[in-house]
């Protein structure tokens, strides 16, 4: 039996016949691979599945569900030196990977990922803009996202990703990874499509409330490390939610007090006119005007869920207890 070059870790709950498509894109990869599928207590047949069409299936049921649970027991299990990871809701480009084990080559390179891009950005408004979230420039980044290669050894040498982290880990880890030595690099190719299957507000608003709570808890976790991460994230958050509301509700209140809607005229204006300017700094994502323009007013709305999930991390930290896993799908 040939020895695999690369162990793929897909991680799922609940995923369906989504999960059915994301192994079989695997399976069009030509490298000999290890194929594991991590299982977080899925109520559907999501574990048979997998194991039907070729998959190693470790289940996972921990009382605190998180991704890092999941990856960590796919990776520890894995017997390849380099460790592709990927969500159960993904299809996995087929060159990717030989072109990111060719930038392994060069040894202080731990992390290589690609674009992931959304699958359906017609299906939704939200599919539509948050597809562009998902673009970043290629070359030496900072952190990575859930879909990317890594090597086995260094996984080791940091004892993998922390579980008590129920979102952000990946940044996490690689803040870790960095202090190594080691670069995480993005490159200028297709990674994986991703079905991100958003129709509703209330999964965007769940979203972006686990961004901030991710945000506030790597940046606590990192900042007397050698390689801090999102304070300035967070303090430019705190204050961009604060000025959106402050001037809206002082808006109104003015208005009331006047009887004159000249004041609530201005602030949208003022509001048009700052989503005029993020959809036109963010043209560079190549994306047609009016999605730029949602862009635009998703980079402003968004900041107030992410400072309402800061506040949820401090609330539950003042009262030394563990926010939960906020889902959004």
């Amino acid at each position: 039996m040939t020895k695999p070059v690369v162990s793929v870790v897909v991680i799922g709950r609940n995923e369906g016949q989504r999960l059915a498509a994301c192994l079989k894109s695997i399976k069009e990869v030509t490298l000999p691979i290890e194929l594991i599928y991590v299982d977080s207590n899925s109520q559907d047949s999501s574990p048979e599945l997998a194991e039907g069409l070729g998959a190693k299936v470790l289940l996972v049921n921990p009382q605190r569900p998180c991704a890092a649970i999941g990856r960590n027991a796919g990776w520890r299990a894995a017997t390849a030196p380099y460790i592709l990871f990927l969500d159960g809701d993904t299809l996995l480009h087929p060159d990717f990977l030989q072109l990111a084990l060719n930038e392994m080559a060069d040894e202080t390179v731990a992390v290589v990922w690609g674009h992931r891009r959304e699958m359906y950005p017609e299906h939704s408004l939200y599919n539509r803009v948050l597809d562009l979230d998902w673009i970043y420039p290629a070359g030496i980044s900072e952190f990575c996202g859930g879909d990317t290669l890594m090597r086995r050894n260094i996984l080791e040498q940091v004892d993998g990703f922390s579980e008590n982290l129920i979102a952000g880990e990946e940044p996490e880890l690689c803040q870790r990874i960095r202090a190594q030595g080691k670069i995480i690099l993005h490159i200028d190719q297709p990674m994986t499509l991703h079905d991100l299957a958003m129709t509703q507000f209330n999964a965007y608003w769940r979203r972006a409330l686990r961004a901030g709570h991710a945000y506030a808890e790597v940046s606590q976790r990192m900042k007397n490390t050698a390689f801090p991460l999102w304070q300035h994230d967070c303090r430019r958050n705190a204050i961009h939610a604060t000025v959106l509301i402050g001037l809206l509700l002082a808006s109104v209140l003015f208005s009331v007090i006047t009887g004159s809607v000249l004041t609530i005229v201005g602030l949208l204006f003022a509001y048009t006119f700052l989503i005029v300017r993020s959809a036109y700094k963010a043209r560079w994502r190549n994306a047609p005007a009016f999605t730029l323009l949602l862009y635009g007013i998703h980079s402003h709305f968004q900041q107030i869920p992410i400072a309402c999930g800061q506040l949820s991390y401090w609330y539950h930290r003042f009262r030394n207890k563990q926010q939960g896993l906020i889902e959004y799908k």
